[in-house]
């Protein structure tokens, strides 16, 4: 981050500095608390040190104001508070809204680098594949300088504008994902870091109850391209057609396109396989050239993903050869995103358990079957679906029928929540294939009995029903059956 002074700080966010209580501010302000410098910004007063600017965001369960006193003891020179608060010995930024005044912080600095040297933002979307197209171009962009790129999934109101705020001098891109459960979200991301590259990866059904239907989230996806810089590009996923449909709307200057099925795309993947372990197989064509590539990261899914990283890399101006090696060797860097280990017993655990959606989990199942390759037992564990809104039930007995389709050996069904996927399955003739389960611990028993050695487990849920857990305490097993 770029240093700031308290009272650079307050004009950046609208806000006015407030002094202790009983204390009034000092008429010299080249020795006053206004200049005090600040280096870094959190939201966890766990992770305030010297220099820190604690952001003190309110929450239903816990109210950042409450924790201001913990953060300047560890060394925070000031906090962006929305009311006073007691017992401070230093001044703080009071805001209106201290979400909002986050976001305006983040806009300012930008603003400022981009004054200096034009730093590079792409910003990705899409209901699916976000993360690790993020993870992808970040890798591919690394030759160019300093990247910056969210840690792990900061796509909100929240995580974009910390994630800006890591930006300093030297950064010469940042490669953003932005997400959106409402429309007007991508609206206010783009406000903050306009983009002069926005990919746009697919339409699914994420977050149906904030939408309504499909046609509902194109809308708001369309926000990303609608937000370009003047002279910025668009990426647009050729096999979708609402993304393709996007094109008209761009702001930038130039649309380019990838694709497996439109033969007409800028960036396609010809010959599409999948070999034994899962991961995909194609030939990368552009108008530099064409290139093998075997991706790292598992399931035919990513192809898309990687794709929409190559066109970007391509345009930036990287070479075919150097962008086919990346996509050769990148394997899953954000935790719970398909990531691959091998446990004992010889299982495979296949953990894409930070999210889920419709769509996700069908191609979750696929790369499941893909690696279990009909020569080993594929076992599915699945959560919950959140933020379907009413098609809830209904999406998720369809995604039992899918793992009866698709001839998923064993499936435990985790949570209350996510019941219907077993019913789904019950009614496309699972049988006995299907057990539930009502929490993560019952799940881990029920496994620790289950599995057998090479078996092939893929565990996947939306975040909020806590399968990343069982994930991680399934790496804890020591034996299985024979």
């Amino acid at each position: 981050m770029i240093q700031l002074t308290v009272a650079q700080i307050a004009a950046s966010t609208g806000g006015r500095v407030i002094w202790p209580e009983g204390t009034a501010a000092p008429t010299d302000s080249l020795t006053s608390g206004e200049n005090s410098v600040v280096a870094d910004v959190v939201i966890d007063s766990r992770e305030a040190g010297p220099g820190s600017l604690f952001v003190a965001l309110p929450g239903e369960q816990v109210d950042g104001h409450d924790y201001v006193s913990a953060a300047l003891g560890r060394g925070a020179v000031t906090a962006l508070v929305a009311r006073p608060v007691a017992g401070v010995s230093v001044p703080l930024v009071q805001v209106p809204d201290v979400q909002r005044a986050l976001g305006d912080l983040a806009r300012a600095v930008l603003a400022t680098l981009r004054a200096e040297r034009d730093v590079l933002v792409v910003a990705i979307t899409g209901s699916a594949g976000k993360t690790s197209t993020k993870d992808l171009l970040a890798r591919l962009l690394a030759p160019l300088g300093p990247v910056i790129a969210p840690v792990g999934s900061f796509n909100n109101e929240i995580g974009l504008p910390l994630t800006v705020l890591r930006a300093d001098g030297g950064t010469v891109a940042l490669v953003l994902e932005m997400g959106a459960d409402a429309p007007g979200n991508l609206t206010y991301l783009t406000s903050i870091a306009p983009p002069d590259v926005a990919v746009v990866l697919m339409v699914g059904t994420a977050h149906l109850a904030g939408f309504g239907d499909r046609d509902g989230i194109a809308a708001a996806k369309s926000e990303l391209v609608q937000g370009l810089r003047r002279h910025g590009v668009a990426v647009l996923n050729a096999d979708d057609r609402r993304v393709a449909a996007m094109a008209p709307l761009a702001a930038g200057e130039r649309v380019l396109t990838f694709a497996s099925a439109d033969p007409a795309a800028d960036v396609r993947a010809e010959g599409v396989t999948l070999d034994a372990a899962g991961h995909a197989r194609f030939t990368l064509t552009t108008a530099q050239g064409r290139a093998d590539v075997t991706l790292a990261l598992v399931g035919a899914h990513h192809v898309g993903n990687a794709l929409a990283a190559a066109t970007v890399a391509l345009d930036l101006g990287r070479p075919l050869e150097e962008v086919a090696g990346v996509l050769a060797e990148a394997g899953a860097l954000s935790a719970h995103r398909m990531h691959v280990t091998t446990l004992a017993g010889g299982v495979t655990l296949i953990d894409d358990a930070y999210n889920a959606n419709p769509d996700s989990m069908r191609a979750g199942l696929d790369a499941l079957v893909a690696v279990a390759g009909g020569g080993r037992r594929s076992v599915a564990v699945l959560g919950e679906m959140l933020e379907l809104g009413d098609t809830g039930p209904g999406e998720h007995r369809a995604v039992g029928r899918y793992a009866v389709e698709r001839g998923v050996d064993l499936l435990v069904v985790v949570g209350a929540g996510a019941r219907p996927i077993a019913d789904g399955a019950f009614a496309a003739g699972a049988g006995d294939a299907v057990r539930t389960t009502g929490t993560v611990e019952a799940a881990l028993d029920l496994l620790g009995a289950q599995l057998r050695h090479g078996d092939v487990v893929l565990v996947k849920s939306s975040k909020g029903a806590g399968l990343a857990a069982l994930a991680d305490r399934l790496t804890e097993l020591t034996e299985v059956q024979q």
